[in-house]
């Protein structure tokens, strides 16, 4: 059976804080509040614009709000989903494609937030290299992290556009740096536009973006996403609901404030490029909502049609059971 660790290609390995190690977490009180509940949530990556609204719903005050002292977990050794599965980790930042995987091979999982309406993901190249369709990735090399998923992705987008894969060769670049990568290594590689696109214009870089979910729908996953695990559904949906509730109203905020909701994430993470933050929050803010009714609502069909794209590309072995893997129970009624 595959592994589902390595369907989580394209955004980098996600890795969190080892199990409940403090000294490894930001944006926590030191000595708690005896008088709110304790809640671990596990960061897929290092601090970026796709966590502003949990940030701003802890400096805010939404989570102590709804009764809740939130830990927010940084990147480690572990896993999103492990951590989740395990316990370790109360909530997280998943993706629609491992967290899918994962139920196939048996971990209780489940999204209770789509972060993003829509994939943003895309195949991105310095304009001289000239990709600007599908079919121009033929005679190219494609920086990858070497997951069945990639090259499932690329072979589907490539048949739509008459397109061979075969003539695309794929060159292991893992996590390098986008920038390096197509300076040194290949021609063009897949990231999102709301960080490595935004970073490219501070840079002057001029960028071509393909994007995935411009040529199939089933590729239109929802990328990321905030997730929980079955148990925890079961034994307190009061939580569940007290978290949700205080996380989307943290992102409608950056929705509504992006200048304010980046300034929040400057000063929690000093450590960002405070303009790089600024311009990915201006771009990212419509996006997090974009044509959905409601933020952080989640669509079946669009579960459904993904799940299947997994089985027929012998990414899953096993169909999953789709009203499990996600839901929109917990979100705030509009």
């Amino acid at each position: 059976m595959k592994k589902w660790m390595s369907i989580i290609l394209f955004v980098g390995i996600a890795f969190l804080a080892a199990c409940g190690q403090n000294d490894e977490s930001n944006g926590s009180d030191e000595e708690g509040n005896a008088d709110l509940t304790p809640v671990k949530f596990a960061l897929d990556w290092t601090p970026n614009t796709n966590h502003t609204g949990i940030y701003v719903a802890k400096e805010k005050g939404y989570f102590e709000e709804q009764g809740l002292d939130v830990e927010i977990l940084l990147p480690g050794e572990v896993g999103v989903n492990q951590l989740l599965a395990a316990g370790k980790a109360d909530f997280g930042v998943s993706y629609q494609e491992g967290l899918t995987q994962a139920r196939s091979e048996g971990l209780p999982l489940v999204s209770i937030t789509a972060v993003m309406q829509h994939n943003t993901a895309g195949y991105a190249s310095p304009v001289e290299k000239g990709i600007t369709s599908p079919k121009d990735f033929e005679g190219k090399k494609f920086g990858a992290y070497g997951s069945d998923l990639e090259r499932a992705m690329m072979t589907t987008i490539m048949k739509n556009d008459n397109a061979d894969v075969e003539e695309v060769d794929f060159i292991t670049t893992g996590d390098s740096d986008f920038f390096v990568a197509v300076e040194r290594d290949v021609d063009f590689s897949l990231v999102y536009y709301g960080w490595t696109g935004i970073e490219a214009e501070l840079r002057g870089v001029d960028l071509n973006m393909v994007y995935l979910a411009d040529f199939s729908d089933k590729l239109d996953f929802y990328t990321p996403i905030l997730a929980t695990n079955e148990e925890m559904i079961s034994d307190d949906p009061e939580l569940v609901e007290a978290f949700t509730h205080a996380a989307v109203k943290g992102y409608e905020f950056a929705i509504e404030q992006p200048e304010e909701a980046a300034q929040i994430l400057i000063d929690e993470v000093p450590d960002l490029d405070p303009e790089l933050v600024k311009r990915s929050q201006e771009w990212l803010s419509p996006r997090y909502k974009d044509d959905a009714e409601q933020f952080g609502i989640q669509e079946k069909e669009r579960w459904q049609k993904f799940a299947d794209f997994l089985l027929e590309n012998d990414i899953i072995d096993e169909a999953v059971e789709i009203d499990q893997a996600f839901t929109n129970e917990f979100l705030p009624e509009k």
